[in-house]
């Protein structure tokens, strides 16, 4: 098994989805990453932890439609090329 740029792209796919399906009330509440955790005021910089709680946000709502799409075109090369 070579390392590949394909295999590459599929590794940051699969991350990518991964960070899709997270679900923010079941998983994501529990261990202390909800919507309601890190809300700051104005001048304060947000931290590491609402940073990242934006960015897996962020993720779900752009990422939605082209994930859709690349998993389609992933799936079809996997079966074409094996």
């Amino acid at each position: 098994m070579a390392f590949t740029l394909y295999s590459l792209l599929q590794a940051s796919l699969l991350i990518v989805n991964a960070v899709a399906v997270l679900h923010e009330e079941r998983f994501l509440r529990h261990v202390g990453w909800g919507s309601d955790q890190g809300i700051g005021g104005f001048e304060e910089e947000p931290g590491i932890k609402a940073q990242l709680t934006n960015l897996i946000r962020s993720i779900r709502t752009v990422m939605r439609v082209p994930l859709i799409a690349l998993n389609s075109i992933t799936i079809v090369l996997l079966l074409l090329f094996g």
